[in-house]
């Protein structure tokens, strides 16, 4: 278990070094191409900056129309916009961290944060946050998981939105066989044993067993456990294998092919979210970003997304879902303009018409006032448990050099055997528990 954690360590080594050799080679006379490490110039403030959007192709329309309306505003700054999709974003930029070509803008949301920033990828923007029409207009919350994302020690990301994890549950079939709305995790498992005919195809719940099925399976550990922290009070020790945890995980995973379609196995969210869009199955974990799907595919009328089940106490507990912001990269030759790009993305008007589009929740609070938001009752009461004390977030570390390995590549697989039945919750969590570990005690012997 400890060799893959190694190997991506090395990885890691491997690309720090890759920046600084690009750095060492552009001394001389930078070739303009921005690898990490660079550090730009302020420049004029005028002429063109590149924007990278990291979910190319589902966000591109509504990004199109801030940029004409940043330009209308701006008439002597142009942005190119390049849409990349959501998977192939990192890899990108990381290949350009180490050979140039850079932009001046990108979306860096938390899961990315610490790798950028620890290739000396992007610029700290507190100073320039403090100083500009932002400063106090943003989600506290927001701004404080970014910073803690990057390593805690500076803001590398101005927050753009909070896509918070929401169960969406089918109102019509719930109505039909008279049960409440699944609002604590005792009623979620009720309804998913009764809504659950195998023999006619009707299944309670959809669980996600292929790609993104660690912060899912975490999201609902934590939920059921009643664990507020990722770490115990030493700081060195992770909750994640804590008995409470284990027992919340086998009755999690005991749910596949009992209430669950057999298929749930290789289920990622785009396959989850089609299935329960197109079939009879009673709940659906997911985020605020499918909702305009389930609008378009069930109407207002058949379903409804609210906040996850609360726990014990009635309080409810969630795991941190990657807030997304955007970054300026230290490479930039036009770090004025891309900032005036950057503070003009997250006001009030271009943060509302953005987060509306997208169902998120808004990171300025001033578009979280508007009259969309009590329209979109998801994203209205997902706001709403965020900042009405009702929700307490587990952070996870995104700022684990290693966390993207131990949450995707390494444990995913793993996770499909414990639906299976092949490997206990505990042998699971255990092993995830020993890389999650020493991951963190690198962490701490390179910071100290």
């Amino acid at each position: 278990m400890k060799s893959s954690i190694r190997r991506s360590r090395r990885a890691a080594t491997a690309v720090a070094l890759g920046s600084v050799l690009a750095l060492t080679a552009t001394a001389c006379g930078d070739d303009g191409s921005g690898a990490g490490g660079d550090k730009g110039a302020e420049g004029s403030g005028k002429g063109k900056i590149v924007f990278w959007d990291n979910n190319g192709g589902v966000r591109t329309d509504i990004w199109k129309q801030i940029i004409a309306d940043f330009e209308k505003a701006n008439p002597s700054v142009k942005v190119e916009y390049v849409g990349i999709s959501a998977t192939e974003y990192q890899s990108k930029v990381d290949t350009a961290i180490q050979g140039g070509g850079l932009p001046d803008v990108g979306g860096v949301g938390a899961a990315m944060a610490a790798g950028f920033a620890a290739q000396n990828a992007l610029d700290p923007l507190d100073g320039r946050l403090g100083k500009s029409s932002l400063k106090g207009k943003l989600n506290e919350g927001m701004v404080e998981s970014l910073k803690s994302a990057g390593g805690g020690d500076a803001l590398y990301s101005v927050p753009t939105s909070a896509n918070n994890g929401t169960l969406y549950y089918r109102t019509d079939l719930f109505r039909k066989a008279g049960l409440d709305a699944p609002t604590t995790w005792e009623k979620f498992y009720a309804a998913a044993e009764k809504l659950t005919d195998a023999r006619k195809n009707e299944f309670g719940y959809t669980i996600r067993g292929g790609a993104g099925s660690i912060a899912q399976a975490l999201d609902a550990m934590y939920g059921q456990s009643g664990i507020t922290s990722f770490w115990d009070s030493s700081g060195e020790k992770t909750t994640v294998n804590d008995p409470k945890n284990v027992a919340a995980l086998e009755k999690y995973a005991a749910l596949y092919k009992k209430v669950t379609p057999a298929a749930d196995l290789n289920n990622d969210f785009t396959k989850m979210v089609a299935q329960w869009d197109s079939g009879t199955i009673g709940m659906l974990n997911h985020n605020l970003g499918s909702y305009q799907d389930h609008v378009k595919a069930l109407g207002t009328g058949k379903f409804r997304g609210i906040p996850q089940p609360t726990g014990p106490g009635g309080k409810r507990v969630q795991v941190s879902n990657p807030v997304d912001g955007l970054g300026l990269f230290k490479s930039s030759k036009n770090k004025e303009a891309a900032w005036k790009f950057i503070e003009f993305a997250a006001s009030h008007a271009s943060n509302s018409k953005w987060n509306e589009s997208a169902g998120a929740i808004p990171s300025n609070t001033d578009a979280a006032k508007d009259a969309w938001i009590s329209k979109a009752e998801p994203t209205k009461l997902a706001a709403g448990a965020l900042n009405d004390g009702s929700t307490t977030i587990v952070q996870l570390p995104y700022y684990l050099p290693d966390w993207n390995t131990i949450s995707k590549a390494d444990n995913e697989p793993a996770f499909q055997k414990v639906l299976l039945g092949d490997m206990s919750a505990k042998e699971f969590l255990d092993k995830m528990a020993d890389q999650l570990n020493e991951a963190q005690a690198e962490w701490d012997q390179q910071k100290g």
